[in-house]
């Protein structure tokens, strides 16, 4: 399976060919093959829906958790560059900060380098409440990786981080 996925992804070969397409459902205009990036959006979909739905038994919506993962990989981070992690408008970045700010889990500090800018910051509380999502993280994680041998997983977390990089790339 793996030596499928790397010959799949290498420049230098050509795709393997696809398997057969099922036929169209009702009402499909005509039949989508199952690429990687069509394999990789519905996946990323379906990790987020699973996920969407345990966080919130914890308390958190997906636009918190969101922000909260973002700031917890990048504290200091202003509401500018924020936005733009999160591909949503600077005025909805201050909205959902304002909520998160109100429920005490983000705190505004005056940007040294910019007075009309504020960086952002995950508080104690907040802390907590992503220690209170890992776990639902890992239980997901197991979920998604069943059946993977630890080398597969170790291939696919690869693949992952250089498929990642190549669309970080300017071009």
């Amino acid at each position: 399976m793996l030596n499928f996925a790397m010959s799949y992804l290498r420049t230098d070969s050509p795709p393997a060919p696809a398997a057969p397409l099922p036929p169209p459902g009702p009402g499909a205009a005509f039949p989508v093959p199952d690429t990687i990036g069509v394999l990789v959006t519905d996946a990323a979909r379906l990790l987020r829906r699973r996920f969407d739905a345990r966080a919130r038994r914890v308390g958190v919506s997906r636009a918190q958790w969101q922000v909260l993962i973002a700031l917890a990989r990048a504290q200091g981070i202003n509401q500018a560059a924020l936005a733009e992690r999160l591909e949503v408008e600077t005025i909805t970045v201050g909205r959902m900060v304002d909520r998160l700010a109100d429920a005490g889990l983000v705190e505004r500090r005056a940007d040294p380098a910019d007075r009309r800018a504020w960086q952002l910051f995950l508080t104690p509380h907040a802390a907590t409440m992503l220690a209170d999502l890992a776990p639902v993280a890992a239980e997901l994680r197991a979920e998604m990786l069943d059946g993977f041998d630890t080398e597969e997983q170790a291939m696919l977390h690869a693949l992952l981080v250089k498929l990642r990089a190549n669309l970080v790339r300017e071009g």
